[in-house]
């Protein structure tokens, strides 16, 4: 492919058209009248060799190869973003970037505020999104960080790239407040025996704890499956269920929400959050900036990692 025979606003244009599934939202955004922006879809069209939109009633839906382009898109486009955005050094009082940074909702409770303050401190014109992680992201994690700057995740779940850890943290049983069954302590024959919230369950979507559980031969009986950790003592208050947590966000609850934190009954090991970004942007000033800015952050909510 000859990629000097490109037009590069085509891949702003199909950017808007995946994302509105509408030449006339997408042309609004872009500032185009709508013949512009269907003359650039048909030219999109013909590159292809595929309609990429196809209307269904008074909608439009994405093929195939356009689910597939979703995706690859933004990678290419942020990327392409950074290659004409880079400046020979970076001052984050000038900075007028956005910097994004995928995480669960745990660690947008436990880091969340005190990043998102030192950032409006030292760079009062950038913008941080923290947008959440998914087994299928986490598994192309290589692929997506070409994208997004930082990946925030335990160790256990994503390997060789480049990384450095934030904290430590460890994992807690959550039962019911009123929950007597267990007012002597969980056992394994509990486990075992009582329904459960776990988070993203699945063969390979799943937290350290819990697949060190089933490595012990504990199978236990899920009943309910959340992506989000905080949605967790919702599902555990006022029920038998049980559920794996880390004790810094049981900490962080408020009291009346209904739960109460054991030890896990078996040796669950240590949680050890870290940051993870491609090695592309080993040397980048800004993704450095950010990982110097997490890990400040990190310490002010935590403290440093242990690495006894």
């Amino acid at each position: 492919m000859n990629l000097g025979r490109l037009d590069l606003n085509l891949l702003v244009s199909l950017d808007a058209l995946l994302r509105h599934r509408s030449v006339t939202r997408a042309a609004a955004e872009m500032g185009l009248s709508q013949p512009a922006l269907s003359a650039s879809l048909a030219r999109l069209r013909r590159h292809f060799g595929d309609e990429l939109l196809t209307r269904v009633g008074n909608s439009y839906r994405l093929t195939p190869l356009a689910v597939q382009l979703q995706d690859l898109v933004r990678v290419a486009l942020s990327g392409v973003e950074r290659v004409f955005g880079a400046q020979p050094g970076f001052d984050p009082a000038r900075a007028r970037r956005e910097f994004s940074v995928r995480a669960s909702d745990y660690v947008v409770v436990v880091l969340g505020d005190v990043l998102a303050r030192l950032l409006a401190e030292e760079a009062p014109h950038a913008r941080l999104r923290f947008a959440a992680t998914s087994p299928e992201l986490v598994d192309r994690a290589e692929e997506v960080l070409l994208g997004t700057d930082l990946l925030l995740l335990p160790h256990g779940i994503v390997t060789d790239l480049p990384h450095r850890e934030l904290y430590r943290d460890e994992w807690v049983c959550v039962v019911s407040a009123d929950n007597t069954d267990v007012a002597d302590g969980l056992t394994v024959q509990h486990l075992e025996t009582l329904p459960w919230v776990t988070v993203y369950h699945g063969p390979t979507a799943a937290t350290a704890a819990a697949r060190q559980m089933r490595m012990l031969g504990i199978e236990p009986h899920v009943q309910a499956v959340t992506e989000s950790f905080l949605t967790v003592p919702g599902l555990v208050a006022g029920s038998d269920r049980v559920a794996l947590l880390q004790r810094r966000l049981v900490d962080l609850l408020p009291l009346d929400a209904g739960i109460r934190a054991l030890p896990v009954p078996f040796e669950a090991g240590p949680l050890v959050e870290a940051m993870w970004w491609h090695p592309v942007y080993d040397d980048d000033p800004e993704n450095r900036y950010l990982r110097d800015l997490v890990a400040r952050a990190a310490a002010l909510a935590v403290g440093s990692p242990d690495r006894s």
